[in-house]
């Protein structure tokens, strides 16, 4: 066979003596190669570009500045991950509901690119606005996020954990982590001072009710009884909604950070479904919203929230629920709960509900 020159030597198979690929001789060869295969660039389209260790980018691409193969990974359906306690720890963890700014990270690079603007309607200490400026440094590149929160302590513990943390990334030689704009006030109010259609993506960590009661009195009980606590009644014992999926660590917030009072659950849902009606308006028609959200097990019944929410914000709002990822701890400590009479479950999860706003123009 004619040698045709730099596509032919491209596209030849690099074997080693046994016979097999030899990806050392080919990279050798300046020659791009994916798992095992050697990427014949001169065969890629216009609007493709290689991307050396990342795979093939596709320009056409709206959703994200992923490529081909970092999407396929990113569309997996569990997120099972574990974050480390960094990023100052110590002072994010004083919030009941902190999420990981990794995790942060890793949705805001599934759901926005480069330059994009994220917003935090419940931003508590700072996880999203961090996951934002993370993206510069461990992403594909740093997103603008603006967070309200209604609690001053809050938003002090975010200014003095960037503060913290940038100083040890200098010592270390590492490059600071961008500051973010975090507003002090009510949502409801400061959602107003935001332009419409000017956020590509909304993620945040929704409020729960009955919470504060729980936060209070978490760490003064230490007696776990086998009755659960009625589920639009008192907060029931800490032990039984931290062990039936409450998780106070992990999807409650911290008490003192919402004045919000709702008596039902169905008071709790409308009220979120109105606020999320509002703060669809400054979504951008491409863009996403994205919200965790964990279950509960009360009064002996699993209480679906995710559903019930995901319900609520689509009857409310012009929003369409595309996925449910869930984020999936494997370092969580289990606990032996209504062992040996009735299985209650050990919650290790969160859901992350996905939304995209419901426009004509949105490509399937």
């Amino acid at each position: 066979m004619a040698d045709d020159g730099d596509r032919h030597r491209q596209s030849r198979l690099f074997t080693d003596d046994d016979g097999g690929f030899d990806a050392e001789r080919a990279r050798e060869e300046s020659l791009p190669v994916e798992d095992g295969e050697v990427i014949d660039t001169d065969e890629l389209a216009d609007h493709q570009t290689y991307l050396e260790g990342r795979g093939i980018y596709d320009e056409r691409n709206r959703v994200n500045d992923l490529t081909g193969k970092e999407w396929k990974y990113a569309t997996k359906s569990v997120i099972p991950e574990g974050y480390p306690p960094d990023l100052q720890h110590d002072l994010r963890g004083e919030h009941g509901g902190q999420k990981p700014p990794r995790l942060c990270a890793e949705l805001i690079g599934r759901f926005s690119k480069a330059g994009d603007t994220v917003l935090d309607p419940f931003a508590g200490v700072g996880g999203t606005l961090l996951g934002a400026s993370l993206c510069e440094h461990e992403g594909t590149g740093l997103r603008e996020a603006i967070g309200f929160e209604r609690t001053r302590r809050w938003v002090e513990i975010y200014e003095t954990v960037l503060v913290r943390e940038n100083e040890e990334r200098r010592e270390r030689g590492d490059p600071p982590l961008a500051a973010q704009d975090m507003r002090h006030g009510d949502c409801a109010e400061l959602i107003e001072g935001v332009p419409d259609d000017s956020v590509d993506l909304l993620l945040t960590d929704v409020p729960y009710w009955h919470m504060d009661e729980l936060e209070q009195t978490r760490n003064e009980r230490r007696t776990r009884e086998s009755n659960l606590g009625s589920f639009d009644g008192p907060a029931a014992d800490d032990a039984d909604d931290e062990s039936a999926g409450g998780d106070a660590d992990s999807t409650s917030r911290e008490a003192g950070s919402t004045d919000d009072e709702w008596e039902t659950k169905a008071d709790w849902l409308e009220d979120m479904a109105a606020k999320f009606d509002r703060f669809t308006d400054a979504v951008t028609p491409d863009g996403h919203v994205v919200v965790f959200i964990g279950d509960m097990y009360r009064e002996q019944s699993y209480e679906f929230l995710a559903a019930d929410l995901a319900r609520a914000i689509e009857s409310a709002a012009p929003l369409t629920l595309s996925a449910n990822l869930i984020w999936y701890d494997p370092t969580k400590d289990l606990h032996v709960y209504g062992y040996p009479f009735s299985f209650v479950p050990s919650m290790v999860h969160q859901n992350v509900l996905v939304f995209r706003p419901d426009d004509d123009s949105d490509a399937n």
